[in-house]
């Protein structure tokens, strides 16, 4: 212990020789973090050429030019102003920013609130683009022209795994929209992770670690994620030199995009994760090997990885040697470099003293290859890990590193943030984050009045320390009003109504104003996008994480027959139409808002669909909520089921789980209805990449696997992370879905009508093996949409709520 304090001082010695105060340290790291940008005449084509791809009859319309930071008193900025009135040819608006991405941010603003438009990803409806006029008739602005300046300097974009929630199966013509959308959206501070596995294979090499030896370190594609974390090792792999290079060159193409737009890209640094061999070649160095997982038995083909701790100093050679292979692929890109060595990973002690001495060496091996090195962390451990990181702990690991050289993202502040009960992150600077998602699930949610009102809070708070906006969803491509709030939050410095900006938001993504669509957003704000419970929301219906359970009463149970059912039945009608009782032993999907209420919106959304013939944002969002609809009005079906079995009704159970299973065949058709909730879009998109039949069998095994069972699994027991990436995607819910419930069903069905226990671990038998044969198959399904949604959103209304 004496030898790491020793290095501690060290340490401080000589990486703080002056000691700056946290707003220098932050104006220090801006001033040098402007001085690596790319030149303006760089930026300005970047832009313009978002502009080609976005609006190629306007290209002529625009003026970008990049403007210091002085013209905004210091602060990144855009500014609009009309370039020619009077002529109808040539440019009309002329945009100056700070950078690329701000010249990008004032096209969007421009295009939303001057024209109408609205931009969302492709997989959410895409563009709505008519509303804008011909060019040499675009709206003119103030004659003063606009200036939006930004509150903070950062918007931050990604959480560690969405690159493999979302982005694995990418190619450069993905990137380059995805990039667009950044830009666009006011996104200069993005995550850049792909192609690390090159880079490491490269350093482990130089420390005469074999490639070969490296195969069951690198998870499978849709897994390097947690790999990467140390979470689990070979679990989908082998990795091909094929994948390999090739992400490695996905990665050049990223970083160079993003740097032409003035975007400073975050890179990965070391946490500590090490190949199995590497305690062979170096006997000496101090690795232990992790505990469990989430595996169901602890196989060590892919539990338990190693960790090389932070005090060895072969932590500080190989996590610069890390650092100085990106800078040689890459250039000198950025400064600033994320690291979660305690991400769900506690230290083995509580004493401070200690932890500050690993946030040093952690810190130390970043410096050691970028004497400029910032460490960005996430903060999900301060919530995840509480019990661990008391104030003592937090202040020694926050502390253990210069001022201005960490920035922590406060990740789950839209429900849970941490700056209001740990001093402002103990005066470090940190980033307000909204987490949002969980595992790409499918689930319209939100916490809008949070996310337009919390980042001002945070802001203007006493001896506040943030600096930055984030969105650091597990994945991605859901719930556009969500993201397009928050993105606006990273230039606003008051607080929004969301109640107008919400009718502002409709009309521009439907391209027109109509009063029953209004009327439905403003319930849909106070009910699905004001959960205000405080739960994380993983998607828990029953169609897609099917309870694995007993249903049976347990007949020790004290609870008489009579209390049992009144309990059962305990239903408020006016806010529930589902048993959310947490005294009973019922399985509880999450439920926040009254499903009565919804079911207004969803049949105010269908009177207006006359007024939207042809609209994707209009379809997508009319799909997303008739599933969320009917998929609320299953789980009340499954747990009419489970009470006719406990009530030995045989006529309920067969009404009620026949019930269940049509509403799965019923949305399934619904979804197939619009080209973004198709599996066989995910599934296409694996194979794609693979370049030989062994790759393309494994690829489409990652995917598959990753949104069903997700990790391993016994004869008898399914996986612990089963159905935590669980999609509402047509053809999933056909063949995966349906066949469980039907299964379950069955084997309950026989239990009540011979009279009999329920055989759970027979019908877990039969599933496990089903799934393991779907995860393992090739069936091809459909990537393009079937079927007239609105027709299809019409009859199931009628056919279950009229």
């Amino acid at each position: 212990m004496s030898n790491l304090k020793t290095l501690l001082l060290i340490l401080n010695l000589l990486l703080v020789p002056v000691a700056l105060s946290e707003p220098e340290a932050i104006q220090k790291l801006l001033r040098r973090l402007d001085s690596k940008r790319a030149p303006a005449s760089v930026q300005e084509a970047a832009a313009k050429a978002v502009l080609k791809r976005l609006l190629p009859t306007h290209e002529a319309s625009f003026v970008f030019e990049i403007v210091p930071k002085d013209v905004c008193r210091g602060h990144s900025c855009f500014k609009l102003h009309n370039y020619n009135l009077s002529s109808q040819h040539g440019p009309q608006i002329i945009i100056e920013g700070t950078t690329g991405v701000e010249l990008a941010s004032g096209l969007h603003w421009y295009l939303k609130y001057w024209c109408g438009a609205h931009i969302s990803w492709d997989k959410t409806g895409g563009t709505q683009i008519a509303s804008i006029p011909n060019p040499g008739y675009l709206p003119p602005v103030k004659d003063e022209g606009i200036t939006i300046k930004r509150p903070v300097p950062w918007n931050y974009y990604q959480n560690v795994v969405t690159s493999s929630y979302s982005f694995v199966w990418w190619d450069w013509e993905r990137w380059e929209k995805e990039i667009d959308w950044m830009a666009l959206q006011g996104i200069n501070l993005p995550l850049a992770f792909t192609g690390q596995e090159s880079i490491w294979q490269k350093v482990f090499m130089d420390f005469n670690i074999s490639k070969e030896n490296l195969n069951d370190f690198f998870g499978g594609p849709a897994f390097l994620a947690w790999a990467r974390m140390g979470n689990l090792h070979a679990w989908g792999g082998t990795l091909s030199q094929n994948w390999l290079d090739k992400q490695l060159v996905l990665q050049k193409q990223i970083l160079s995009r993003m740097l032409e737009l003035g975007m400073t890209p975050v890179l990965p640094s070391f946490s500590g994760n090490v190949p199995a061999t590497l305690k062979k070649i170096r006997p000496s160095a101090n690795i232990t090997r992790l505990g469990d997982w989430n595996t169901v038995d602890g196989d060590p083909r892919w539990c338990c990885t190693y960790l090389l701790d932070p005090s060895d100093p072969l932590f500080v050679e190989l996590g610069a040697a890390f650092i100085k292979k990106q800078i040689k692929e890459y250039g000198d890109v950025t400064d600033i470099y994320n690291c979660d060595t305690f991400n769900e990973n506690s230290p083995p002690t509580t004493d401070p003293a200690y932890i500050s001495s690993l946030g040093a060496a952690v810190y130390k091996a970043m410096w050691e290859g970028d004497k400029d090195a910032v460490w960005l962390m996430q903060g999900w451990l301060f919530y995840s890990d509480s019990a661990f990181w008391k104030p003592p702990q937090t202040k020694a690991l926050l502390h253990s590193v210069p001022f201005g050289k960490m920035i922590v993202l406060d990740l789950f502040a839209d429900v849970k943030p941490i700056w209001n009960t740990s001093s402002q992150f103990y005066g470090t600077p940190y980033v307000w984050c909204l987490l949002h998602n969980f595992g790409g699930n499918i689930e319209m949610y939100g916490v809008l009045d949070a996310v337009s009102s919390g980042p001002i809070d945070a802001r203007i708070s006493k001896n506040s320390t943030m600096v930055g906006v984030g969105m650091c969803m597990e994945g991605i491509e859901h719930n556009p009003v969500v993201y397009e709030l928050m993105s606006e939050m990273a230039f606003r410095s008051e607080k929004v109504y969301v109640q107008e900006w919400l009718k502002s938001y409709s009309r521009r993504r439907y391209g027109k104003a109509v009063h029953q669509i209004d009327a439905a957003w403003e319930i849909l704000h106070h009910t699905i996008y004001n959960c205000t419970d405080g739960i994380a929301d993983h998607n828990t219906d029953f169609i897609v994480k099917f309870p694995d359970w007993d249903p049976q009463v347990n007949p020790r149970s004290n609870i008489s027959r009579h209390n049992l059912l009144q309990m059962l039945l305990r239903i408020d009608v006016k806010r529930r139409s589902l048993l959310q009782d947490t005294s009973s032993d019922l399985p509880q999907a999450h439920l926040w808002y009254s499903t009565q209420e919804v079911i207004k919106a969803l049949k105010l959304f269908i009177d207006a669909g006359s007024e939207f013939a042809g609209s994707l944002t209009y379809r997508y969002d009319l799909v997303d909520l008739t599933r969320q609809v009917l998929s609320k009005l299953a789980n009340q079906a499954y747990l009419d089921t489970v009470i006719a079995f406990r009530r030995k009704d045989v006529n309920a159970y067969r009404l009620n789980s026949q019930k269940f299973v049509q509403l799965v065949r019923d949305i399934d058709e619904l979804l197939a209805s619009d080209d973004n909730f198709l599996l066989g879009t995910w599934l296409e998109s694996a194979k794609k990449l693979a370049v030989n039949p062994r790759e393309r069998r494994q690829y489409e095994w990652n995917a598959r696997t990753q949104i069903t069972m997700w990790y391993d699994t016994t004869k008898t027991e399914q996986s612990k992370l089963h159905d935590y990436a669980n999609k509402f995607w047509s053809g999933l819910l056909e063949s995966y879905y349906l066949p469980r419930a039907s299964a379950y069903f069955n084997h309950l069905s026989k239990s009540l009508t011979e009279d009999e226990n329920f055989k759970l671990e027979e019908w877990r038998k039969e599933w496990i093996l089903f799934s393991n044969n779907w995860q393992s198959g090739n069936d091809i399904y459909p990537v393009k949409a079937k079927g007239d949604a609105l027709a299809i959103s019409k009859s199931l209304y009628e056919k279950y709520f009229s």
